[in-house]
């Protein structure tokens, strides 16, 4: 039996670990996903230290079923936990919770009910970490036709999860996509979130197919698009994996010299050369995967429905259908939310300007201990170092509500494996995967507070 296994299932009641660690898997996923975090974290906090928790309630297709429904069961394990721990004789004082991916979203939903329910009254709040969690959702903010059908095939396939990833549902009576009500800053989850002593994120600078590096960084800029062009700096005892947060990343002062023309017509030929088998399995492959995949997700968002409908009903959920907001702005935040999301309808895939300078670092943190109301109006920056990506309006707020509440933000750079979604955690125990070993253990050495 793994470890995961084995924490997740059973009480000691001779522990007396008074400090709750919960761990979250992501979209397909499943408790084994985060074997290794869960190992390392164990080797290095013993179990009269810290409990481990690691939510299983989500497993499987189970993720399709959204951030609302899976924040309700996670909530619940949690909850279940700390009045066993409880009658045990050995009551929970400080909490952690790990989000990878989709996960963190769920977290994120999870610690508000938390809030809600008066926890954090007898609880410390004290880590919390996401690794390669899509903040601001996955709506690809690329230019062409290609990107657009994504954003509009992707967000119908994923049942619950894929319409909130996309940003195209409306959660509740907000008028909004969960996402937008999760990063208001009079919302119960921002509240909850700002709370906790540390606030940490870990994210792929490239190759991070599943969640890019603008969603999973909280930034409207990319400067990883072509690393040719940039300076990074890792940070040093993690070096090349963790870049430096303070100063990870600056354009290049001079440019490469140009190679000679019949140079790189050369070099171009031979790397067509060598991808067409690649395009030609692809051409042949690509039209049955995309009617296998749409197969699929047609049956599995069918079964996720139902299953939502079968949670609506089932008992218990009163004490999670409570006020999201905190004022009574709820009315005006929905009207003005339906406004944001026509205007947005008609964005334009890159804006010529930086619209704020609240969000222009790559990498930047530190933790605010008030949530003062915001001013969410565009307003004019200085010259950003990297472009700006067409973002919708709702992105950009959540950003500026994200990086209010504050978060330290650790950029990873994998080179060794495609994956990176997967390495950064080590979601496999496989020698590809080595470099997410490196992220891990900055988190233990570094980030997290026992």
């Amino acid at each position: 039996m793994s470890l995961v296994e084995s924490d997740r299932t059973s009480v000691d009641p001779d522990r007396k670990a008074n400090h709750l660690c919960v761990l979250v898997h992501g979209l397909w996923g499943n408790p084994n996903h985060l074997d290794y975090l869960a190992q390392s974290l164990r080797k290095k906090h013993s179990e009269d230290k810290l409990n481990i928790l690691v939510a299983k309630s989500n497993s499987g297709t189970y993720t399709y079923d959204g951030i609302e429904t899976g924040g309700e069961r996670v909530t619940q394990e949690i909850e279940e936990l700390l009045q066993e721990l409880t009658k045990d004789g050995a009551p929970i004082e400080k909490l952690s919770i790990v989000g990878y991916s989709l996960g963190g979203l769920i977290a994120r939903y999870a610690i508000g009910l938390l809030y809600s329910k008066g926890w954090f009254e007898k609880i410390k709040p004290v880590n919390f970490t996401t690794f390669a969690t899509p903040h601001l959702g996955v709506r690809t903010p690329l230019r062409g036709y290609h990107s657009h059908l994504w954003n509009a095939f992707g967000s119908r396939t994923l049942s619950a999860s894929g319409r909130q990833l996309f940003t195209i549902d409306t959660f509740r009576d907000t008028n909004r996509p969960i996402l937008s009500v999760l990063a208001d800053p009079n919302s119960i989850f921002v509240r909850a979130l700002s709370l906790f002593k540390h606030r940490n994120l870990y994210a792929n600078i490239i190759n991070d197919r599943s969640a890019p590096y603008y969603t999973t960084a909280i930034t409207s800029t990319d400067p990883f698009v072509s690393l040719d062009a940039v300076d990074i700096r890792p940070l040093k005892s993690y070096s090349p994996t963790i870049l430096d947060p303070d100063r990870s990343v600056s354009p290049k002062s001079t440019k490469e010299p140009l190679q000679p023309f019949y140079t790189r017509l050369s070099s171009t030929g031979q790397d067509l050369l060598t991808r067409i088998p690649l395009y030609t399995a692809l051409v042949a492959l690509i039209p049955v995967a995309t009617i296998a995949w749409t197969i699929n997700s047609s049956i599995q968002s069918f079964r996720s429905n139902k299953r939502i409908q079968l949670h609506e009903q089932g008992k218990g959920l009163d004490g999670y259908r409570i006020p999201l907001l905190m004022n009574g702005n709820s009315a005006r935040s929905a009207v003005s939310g339906a406004f944001r999301r026509v205007n947005s309808a008609h964005g334009q895939d890159y804006l010529p300007d930086s619209p704020d300078d609240d969000d222009s670092d790559v990498a930047d943190g530190g933790a605010v201990e008030d949530l003062p109301k915001l001013e969410l109006k565009r307003t004019t920056s200085r010259k950003a170092d990297f472009p700006t990506l067409a973002l919708s309006d709702e992105q950009f707020e959540m950003i500026r509500n994200l990086d209010r509440v504050g978060f330290r933000k650790y950029l990873v750079h994998i080179q060794h494996h495609r994956h990176t979604h997967a390495a950064i955690v080590v979601r496999m125990q496989k020698p590809a995967f080595d470099e997410g070993k490196v992220v891990v253990r900055h988190w233990l050495d570094e980030v997290f507070e026992i």
